[in-house]
This record gives structure tokens, C-alpha cells and sequence, in this order.
């Protein structure tokens, strides 16, 4: 296993902000984890009632003011505007200003989901596109025009790894500041994922709920007999800067990744092998002991929560850290997931609270969080571990 976190220069995390169903600012979000409810909403989609995790008001709100406060900003998709809401936001907080120079990386899974659609259904009528359907569909799309809505300078990255993808920018965030190559990066996810054909790709994977339970995505239920994953929207950012800064909220001490070796296109082995390398990467240069939780990846799905759990069991064995997940909560975001578990880890971080799931095995609080360990993985079994402490 090659050694990469013996970190010689900090990562600090001076802000994170975000646009989820749990709203738009630190301490509603706060509030809203605190509430043993999901955050679900019933929408027709797919020609039928469906469970998703949509925006809250306030939310929908900011961005439909967004979106009609520049007419460039009209024909953009909801993947876009999210990630420049809370990209203005997290600026803000962490004191950048437009004379800075800082690298954006904010990918997205799915990218243009809902404008993609429609173009398309309007071509299959009519025979013909819109003009504007390439420029704002283009996946690099998100990171462009939040440098454009920021007045940025630096570089500008978009990707697209599934539901690693966010983890995959702190990666990339952490890569281009350890190089010397930039100060401070923007980085993060972005998913507008509720639409009909979307949705219809889950059903068609029999992995979306049909639970009428009072928590229809049953995250972290080992026991369930049935898929229960819900998709959600929404979009985080954080800001990366290099040393240890006075204003951090949060620093990144190890980062892992790995990839499985797969047997079909949406295979993950029976103790994830990916969870299990990327973790031991990102713990290289820790105590176990000291890890106070982690935030896991656990989308809902029978194998995906099960797998990752015996992963952990193998890297920690019978002494456990608090284990938790904020998809019962909100959903799955896909691309946009891993950064929404970083502001979960972050919050309990600072509050030093955990936060449990309300249906799962309960577990106490037997000493201080100060570090947590976040997971995310996609298709294609890409696993990514970071490991944050206070």
C-alpha cells in the first residue's frame, strides 16, 4: 500500500456551504439533523407518486431569484444553479474575495439531467434541438459558470465519477494545493437528479423504495428485506486552503481512494474491497482508536449498506466507531452525496454531537468526536475515504 497522507503541508477547510432539503444555512441544517424526521416530499414522477428528496422552500425560492437575476442564468440547469448559490456562499464565509486567485473542481454525476431531458424529448417531436442544448448540457457546464458567476481566475474542473464524484474534487482539491500549483480551491458536487427517465433508471435497477414506511429509505438498517434508496437534490461546496488556517472549520488529516475489481457494471464485492483499501489509505497514519465516527456511504440498497459494513468491520474489527449516514435523512444525491456527508461530519465535528440514525441500532456517545471518517463509492466501485479532524 503506497503511503501518501503524512501530510508535510495542511489542508484546511475555511467554509463549507450547501443546498439540500435540509436548507441553505449551517445552523437550519443543524436544527433540521437534530428532527427524527426525513426530509422526503411525494412528487409525480415516472407517471407515478414518488418519494424523493426535494429542496425546501426557502431553497427553491433562492434559486428560482437566481435564476431570473441574469438572463444568461434563464436557460441554465437546476445542477448549475445550485452549485453556484452555495459557491457564493461559501466564498462569503471564508473571506475570498474576486481579487483571489482559487481552482474550482465541482462535478456532478448526471450533470444537466432535467434540461437534457427535455431537449431531448423535444427532439424526438419536433426533429430538431434547441440552440442553446450542447453549451448547457456540456458537463464542464457547472464549473465554468460558477468561475463566471464568481469572476474567477483560476483553474476550472469538471468530472464525473458517479457518486464518488464530489470526493473525488476534494481529492483533486488536495492533489493541486499539495503541488504547489494553487492556494485554494473550491470544490464539491452538484445533482438535479428528480426527473422521470432518472427515476425510471432506478426502478429499472430495482433498487428504488416502494416503502410506505415512516422512513422509506432505510439506511443503515442491516436487516431490511427490500431495496429502499431515495433520490434527493441538491449541491455542496467547500473551500480548501493550504497551512493550517485560524479560521479552519475543519482540517483534512488522510485521503484514500480505490477501485474494484468489477464483475458486472454495477458490482461491489461481498466486503468491499474498495472500502477497505480506501479506508486503510486514508487511516494510514492514525490510531483507530481515534476515530469517533464515520460517515458512510449506505444509500439504502440491501448489498450497498451491508458490504460497506463488513468493510468496516474488517479495517476496525470489533471496536467500531459511531456509524451514521444522512440518506434516511435527504436521500441519495449522487454526485453531490459525498460533500453533503462531509457537512454532516463537520457539523458533528464542531457541535460534537453525533448523529445517529433514528431507526438503527442505537449507539452512545462515549467520548469527544474529533475525527471522522467520511465515505462515499459509485458504479464502478470507486471508493473514496477523507478523513477530517478538528
Amino acid at each position: 500500500m503506497h503511503k501518501i497522507n503524512s501530510l508535510s503541508q495542511t489542508i484546511s477547510i475555511t467554509a463549507i456551504a450547501s443546498v439540500s432539503p435540509l436548507g441553505n444555512d449551517s445552523e437550519t441544517i443543524w436544527k433540521n439533523y437534530q428532527n427524527p424526521e426525513p426530509s422526503f416530499h411525494i412528487q409525480l414522477l415516472d407517471r407515478k407518486n414518488t418519494c424523493v428528496g426535494a429542496l425546501d422552500e426557502e431553497s427553491k425560492a433562492e434559486v428560482s431569484a437566481l435564476r431570473h437575476s441574469d438572463t444568461k442564468y434563464n436557460s441554465l440547469d437546476n445542477s448549475v444553479l445550485f452549485a453556484m448559490l452555495a459557491s457564493r456562499q461559501a466564498i462569503a464565509k471564508a473571506g475570498w474575495s474576486k481579487q483571489d486567485v482559487f481552482g474550482i473542481n465541482i462535478g456532478s454525476s448526471r450533470g444537466a439531467t432535467d434540461l437534457f431531458e427535455n431537449h431531448f424529448k423535444e427532439y424526438i417531436a419536433t426533429g430538431s434541438a434547441p440552440t442553446l442544448t450542447s453549451p448547457t448540457t456540456t458537463l464542464g457546464n457547472i464549473s465554468s459558470w460558477v468561475a463566471h458567476d464568481l469572476q474567477s481566475s483560476g483553474p476550472e474542473i469538471s468530472h464525473s465519477i458517479t457518486c464518488s464524484t464530489a470526493l473525488h474534487a476534494v481529492l483533486n482539491g488536495v492533489a493541486w494545493l499539495r503541488s504547489g500549483m494553487a492556494d485554494k480551491f473550491l470544490v464539491g458536487g452538484s445533482e438535479a437528479p428528480l426527473t422521470d427517465f432518472t427515476i425510471a433508471q432506478m426502478r429499472a435497477l430495482k433498487i428504488y423504495s416502494r416503502s410506505q414506511d415512516e422512513y422509506p429509505n432505510r439506511a443503515l438498517d442491516l436487516e431490511k428485506k427490500q431495496n429502499t434508496l431515495i433520490l434527493g437534490e441538491g449541491a455542496g461546496v467547500c473551500c480548501l486552503e493550504i497551512g493550517k488556517k485560524e479560521n479552519a472549520l475543519a482540517y483534512i488529516e488522510g485521503i484514500g481512494y480505490a477501485t474494484e475489481i468489477l464483475e458486472h457494471n454495477i458490482s461491489i464485492s461481498a466486503e468491499a474491497d474498495c472500502f477497505q483499501k480506501s479506508m486503510r489509505m486514508a487511516l494510514a497514519n492514525t490510531d483507530l482508536s481515534e476515530v469517533g465516527a464515520i460517515v458512510m456511504h449506505a444509500p439504502g440498497t440491501i448489498k450497498g449498506d451491508l458490504t460497506e459494513y463488513k468493510a468496516i468491520e474488517k479495517v476496525f474489527g470489533s471496536k467500531l466507531p459511531l456509524l451514521t449516514s444522512n440518506k434516511w435523512k435527504i436521500g441519495h444525491t449522487f454526485g453531490a452525496s459525498g460533500i453533503l456527508s462531509m457537512e454532516l461530519a463537520i457539523l458533528m465535528l464542531q457541535h460534537n454531537q453525533f448523529v445517529g440514525v433514528p431507526f438503527a441500532k442505537k449507539q452512545e456517545q462515549t467520548q469527544s468526536i474529533r475525527k471522522v471518517l467520511v465515505n462515499a463509492v459509485g458504479f464502478g466501485g470507486n471508493a473514496v475515504s477523507i478523513l477530517l479532524s478538528l
